[in-house]
């Protein structure tokens, strides 16, 4: 399994932690395309920053949380959607944290995997630390070494094994 991105998002819509791993493939691989999918001749579009990706991750699970519930009623949840080259999965706290990592399309439901990560290693090393602000307003995000390092290890050794 291939992990690309770790995203967590607080209550106010601001990307407060982010690691990249590998980057999401762009080919399908077809004839008459360049390698990142485009049709020959077409020109390259410029390639978004980290603080656009995380926005639009952010705007993805937002409108697709909101549609879920919309057609399915309050006590419906959005866990994961797939496209042809990446698989999202999602979990939400009761504090409206949302965890978000972004595999390939082979990977099985992280729920729980990001539910352990959130039990284990944020509420441990973030929620715990009293040198670790409560808020995260303006996108001060997560700056907590052993956070870091666990989430690390957790994914080396659980999810890339």
């Amino acid at each position: 399994m291939v992990v690309y991105s770790f995203y967590i998002f607080d209550r106010h819509a601001e990307c407060v932690y982010k690691k990249k791993w590998t980057p999401r493939p762009n080919s399908t691989g077809y004839k008459g395309q360049q390698p990142n999918g485009l049709p020959d001749g077409a020109s390259q579009p410029r390639a978004l920053s980290a603080e656009d990706d995380a926005k639009l991750i952010f705007g993805t699970i937002f409108s697709l949380r909101n549609m879920v519930r919309k057609l399915g009623g309050p006590d419906e949840n959005f866990i994961s959607y797939r496209t042809g080259h990446y698989k999202l999965h999602y979990y939400e706290t009761p504090t409206s944290l949302k965890f978000v990592m972004v595999t390939d399309t082979k990977t099985n439901n992280l729920r729980i995997v990001l539910h352990q990560i959130y039990v284990s290693l944020y509420v441990e090393y973030v929620v715990k630390n009293p040198l670790s602000p409560i808020e995260h307003p303006g996108g001060i995000g997560v700056n907590c070494e052993m956070f870091e390092l666990g989430v690390e290890q957790f994914v080396n050794a659980s999810l890339m094994a």
